[in-house]
């Protein structure tokens, strides 16, 4: 004769809590093993040119500098010959000694104009890649003329900048740095189960404030300089991470942590914290939007007109159009496990084809060296 096992309650909670962990790490093996393997097939190889750059750096420091890192160890592998210097440096005549075929500025806002007058008297090539555009164009109005070339990361700049008289003005944007920006292949120390990383400018706070009761009920994770703007910041505070600036290692640590991460763009329009005067809107997604999808995890962003061209919503990335609707996507994915790590797994896909700094820096020199 069979004896059925009658078990407490409290064995039931262990047993449940067994089977709960044996699958979310089932969960997390397979899409840790998909992200390895999808890494591993796109080791990708752009040509190889015969050309020496002149790389000058923004000389901003941190944030900046990661992005200098990135262009500065991409570029080694793609031309023959890369100095790099910084804008406090005599350009025009280190130019002079050196004779580059190309002298490549990031930012530009440390270096004197009339330096690169002379290196373009010289008949050396020269470019910026501008670095927060639409945000600071008063200022870039300024230094874009000095340039033989213009790489902006906005769109809607392009007109602008051509209208100033720019022959070459061409939307570069910013991309992942795979070195900086990949899946762990280990299990995270920290969990979480949603993260935002950014500054609390106002419109996000505003856009934020009426569903943060909910949102941060799972277990939601927040760094960043400003969020004791919140007004009830008080009732948070022990999960928001103030004032603190995450280097990329970390940041990508942060994201591989986290089921869904929260990209919400900044406004084009807040004069608190812009160089915006003319107002020219933002249509191109920012920097976060290929990093976060580089770390094989899933991104809600709020959807800019030119993000279809990047990453196909609903497919490789989710969007939303109302604080209300990124409160449900977050409850409906943190619920549906499958439809989650697909799409985190074709963002990570369509990363490693088409947006890494290998990408981006080889378009560049296509233009330039056509």
């Amino acid at each position: 004769m069979r004896h059925e096992v009658v078990l407490t309650p409290a064995e039931e909670a262990r047993a449940r809590g067994r089977e709960a962990g044996y699958q979310s790490g089932h969960d997390e093996g397979y899409l840790k093993g998909r992200a390895d393997y999808i890494v591993s097939q796109h080791a990708a190889a752009f040509p190889f040119r015969q050309v020496h750059v002149l790389y000058i750096a923004s000389g901003k420091g941190f944030p900046y500098s990661p992005i200098d890192e990135a262009i500065s160890s991409t570029l080694r592998g793609m031309v023959s010959q890369l100095t790099v210097i910084e804008p406090g440096q005599p350009i025009s005549e280190i130019a002079y000694q050196i004779m580059p075929d190309l002298v490549l500025v990031l930012d530009g806002m440390f270096i004197q104009n009339e330096q690169l007058d002379l290196v373009r008297q010289q008949g050396i090539k020269t470019a910026i890649w501008l670095t927060d555009d639409p945000y600071y164009t008063d200022m870039t109005t300024e230094n874009v003329n000095h340039y033989d070339y213009v790489f902006t990361l906005e769109s809607n700049c392009i007109p602008y900048y051509q209208q100033l008289g720019c022959p070459q003005v061409h939307h570069l944007p910013f991309a992942a740095y795979v070195e900086h920006y990949k899946p762990e292949r280990t299990r995270s120390a920290q969990r979480r189960e949603v993260s935002f990383i950014g500054s609390a400018y106002w419109n996000r706070v505003e856009y934020l404030n009426p569903i943060m009761d909910r949102l941060m009920q799972h277990n939601t994770i927040i760094n960043g300089i400003w969020w004791d703007r919140l007004p009830n910041y008080a009732a948070y505070q022990d999960r928001i991470e103030l004032n603190k600036w995450m280097g990329p290692q970390e940041t990508s640590g942060a994201y591989n942590a986290s089921k869904i991460v929260i990209n919400l763009h900044r406004s084009h329009e807040d004069d608190s914290v812009n160089n915006n005067a003319v107002k020219i809107p933002a249509a191109s997604p920012n920097p976060r939007t290929f990093e976060i999808s580089a770390c094989a995890t899933l991104q809600l962003t709020d959807a800019r007109s030119d993000l279809a061209k990047f990453y196909t919503p609903g497919r490789e990335i989710e969007t939303y159009s109302s604080p209300e609707e990124l409160l449900d996507k977050v409850e409906y994915y943190l619920t549906h496990e499958k439809e989650r790590r697909a799409i985190a797994l074709n963002a990570l896909d369509r990363t490693m084809r088409e947006h890494t700094y290998g990408n981006r820096l080889n378009q560049m020199l296509s233009i330039v060296f056509p």
